[in-house]
């Protein structure tokens, strides 16, 4: 609690290490280490852009899709790459590093920073190793991630949740990953695991969603890095990539699934984005409804797509940088309930320690409405109690 506010941060992250999900592998995952060691990379700068010491961990990287952040940058105005120049980290935006540990992985500490920036409970990201050719690898590492947290959020079950990761690979998997978990107090929604170029929309995914709809989830987009639509089309520079990425890769999901008409098919399902901006909301909500009119190739008997978006069942996290203006602005266009405080704590685009006082700062909004934004709102929109 911050000054008086209860706060529930909708976007943080969490990317357990090989070393730290080995004891939650089972037997045939933990048999195949020797076979993919070769995919192990050290782990050598923070997620806020910390440079680590020794001894380093690793994270297994087994896909090779691009992103904004793979390849040689260029400068905006210069014809290519410059010689020899390394691709930085981003900056941190924050005042204070966090802790190594934050996300890698000490629960005590992770509370310890919770309590230093007035946090009462995080949504915990999860990162994962997938995309290697043998779906079944990828069903392990899914399978000792959840095992991780239901140990690490069962420590503190009222303050940390998570999500189930669904792998669109195998979807058997993940019908039986969403029963296994969809019950436990941590799991508080799914996020999908996509192949490039696979639809959110794609029929084969009822089943997932399904599964979820009779568990109470939510459905979290979040936007990353690698595989977000125009991946392979940024002009080699990474302030175009990162500027551009996430937006377009909500607007995307957002299409594809208000316009199946899931929310209708699956009705006790909610649909969150986080980490995508939010100020682009109300121009695409008017926007899709006019191309449902115009171009259509969407499901029939669509409702409008305000009802989806103001309805009580669509939500979105805030990203700070847009500021007070922007958020009274989509509040008065959307309603005051759509929006949710999110940090993205501990990656650089966070301003910890300060990400709560930051919007305790906004003097544009009253007491009220900063209640609905750090706790109702994203109270709601994960079904916590």
């Amino acid at each position: 609690m911050r000054n008086g506010f209860k706060v529930f941060d909708a976007d943080t992250h969490l990317q357990p290490s090989v070393e730290t999900l080995t004891p939650y592998m089972d037997a045939a995952l933990r048999a195949r280490q020797p076979e993919l060691a070769r995919f192990m990379r050290e782990v050598k700068i923070g997620r806020a852009g910390q440079v680590l010491d020794p001894p380093f961990n690793h994270w297994y990287r087994f896909e090779t899709s691009g992103g904004w952040g793979g390849g040689k940058p260029r400068h905006l105005g210069e014809a290519g790459p410059r010689e020899q120049e390394e691709r930085h980290f981003q900056n941190f935006m924050g005042r204070k590093y966090p802790s190594r540990y934050s996300e890698d992985w000490d629960v005590d500490t992770r509370i310890g920073e919770m309590d230093e920036e007035g946090v009462d409970v995080e949504l915990l990201v999860p990162g994962s190793f997938t995309g290697h050719e043998d779906v079944s690898v990828d069903a392990g590492t899914i399978g000792a991630l959840h095992r991780f947290l239901d140990d690490v959020c069962s420590r503190y079950p009222d303050r940390l949740t998570s999500l189930i990761t669904a792998s669109a690979r195998d979807v058997e998997s993940a019908v039986t990953e969403i029963r296994t978990w969809g019950g436990s107090r941590w799991a508080r929604g799914i996020i999908l695991d996509l192949p490039i170029d696979f639809p959110i929309d794609h029929p084969d995914l009822h089943p997932v969603w399904r599964a979820a709809d009779d568990a109470g989830l939510t459905v979290v987009h979040h936007s990353f890095a690698s595989g977000y639509p125009g991946y392979r089309d940024l002009w080699d520079n990474p302030f175009v990539g990162r500027t551009a990425s996430h937006p377009w890769a909500a607007m995307r999901m957002i299409s594809a699934f208000l316009g199946a008409s899931l929310l209708d098919k699956y009705p006790n399902l909610n649909l969150a984005i986080l980490e995508s901006g939010f100020g682009w909301l109300p121009f695409y909500m008017k926007r899709m409804e006019d191309q449902v009119h115009y171009m259509g190739y969407v499901a029939d008997g669509l409702r409008t797509m305000e009802e989806y978006m103001t309805g009580g069942r669509f939500f979105a996290a805030v990203v700070l940088h847009e500021g007070p203006e922007m958020v009274r602005m989509v509040s008065e266009m959307m309603g005051d309930h759509v929006l949710m405080f999110g940090s993205d704590f501990p990656h650089a685009e966070s301003r910890f320690p300060d990400s709560v006082d930051v919007v305790l700062g906004w003097g544009q909004l009253d007491d009220d409405f900063k209640r609905r934004l750090l706790w109702d709102n994203p109270a709601a929109c994960f079904h916590w109690d």
